[in-house]
């Protein structure tokens, strides 16, 4: 069975159990990954995270139930999974802009989110460019965070890109580079042009729902690790793409947009897997000045 059938017969399971318990287990049993790679993949493919893709289509479900005025507001509330009238009240009216009593009313209008289906589209126009690199075994060091799968914020509400600012600002971003001693890119065999200081995410399970997200560098031999996390990075084979294949290479390069692609296109039709335990996000500058991305994931071959 193909990455497409698997993930068709996902979302099928989602559909018949949209009045029940949607187990992540099962999703994940069935697309044949974890349930953090089937909720990634769903994000990244569809650009919208699995639990809002389950909340549109139950509350859209749920105006078509409040047409017929037999059907009590309580009871279409704990049939799509909500603990009170309330709680369904809210989420309903943030999602068509009208309660569920005005939903009743003749002429009243409703935003209706129809089930998706994962197709193979062939575009053939711009080329997937990667490389494959195998490295050795070795360790990063930094600063760690655990950030929510949905709202890619950490405990206190903060995102990433205000984590990566708040860095730079308070002189902790500094800090991690003079961290690098010796010329760890002949050590560790990294192209001359990455930056000291990168991101590396996905490494170990904390939840479902939840993933680690470390803002580091390579450990060299002399490194000072204390107050800092240290993470073994296993020796694995890996996929490498770049921003400069897929944009303008001028720096403004769109990371959400070459994930998309990565997922979309190139994982359905490559001999490979991406695995779990760890992804780099590394940051360089090429020789003619342009900022650009690498994006590193481990790999394995498809049995």
């Amino acid at each position: 069975m193909d990455w497409l059938q698997r993930m068709n017969q996902a979302i099928d399971y989602i559909e018949d159990n949209l009045e029940n318990h949607i187990e992540d287990e099962q999703l994940a049993k069935i697309a044949l990954c974890s349930v953090y790679q089937f909720q990634r993949m769903f994000s990244f493919v569809l650009e919208i995270p699995l639990s809002e893709y389950i909340r549109r289509r139950r509350l859209t479900l749920a105006a078509f139930d409040l047409k017929n005025k037999k059907n009590k507001v309580t009871d279409i509330a704990l049939k799509y999974g909500y603990e009170s009238p309330e709680s369904f009240s809210r989420a309903f009216q943030n999602l068509h802009g009208l309660t569920p009593t005005s939903a009743r009313d003749t002429g009243s209008q409703l935003t209706a989110y129809p089930r998706i289906s994962f197709q193979m589209i062939l575009k053939g126009v711009v080329g997937m460019n990667y490389r494959i690199e195998k490295r050795d075994a070795f360790q990063v060091i930094g600063l760690e965070d655990i950030y929510g799968i949905d709202n890619i914020a950490n405990e206190q509400g903060v995102s990433i890109p205000e984590v990566w600012q708040n860095l730079c600002r308070n002189g902790e971003f500094d800090r991690l580079h003079q961290m690098v001693t010796g010329d760890w890119h002949s050590d560790g065999n990294f192209n001359k042009e990455l930056g000291a200081v990168f991101a590396y995410d996905s490494y170990k399970f904390t939840s479902n729902t939840t993933f680690p997200y470390l803002i580091g560098c390579y450990r060299s031999g002399n490194s000072k690790v204390d107050g800092y996390t240290v993470v073994d990075v296993p020796a694995s084979s890996w996929a490498v793409f770049s921003t400069l294949n897929d944009g303008n290479g001028s720096g403004n390069y769109d990371l959400r947009s070459l994930k998309h692609r990565i997922f979309s296109e190139w994982l359905q039709t490559s001999k490979y897997n991406i695995l779990d335990g760890g992804n780099f996000e590394m940051y360089g500058t090429n020789k003619d000045g342009y900022e650009y991305c690498e994006l590193w994931y481990r790999i394995g071959e498809k049995q």
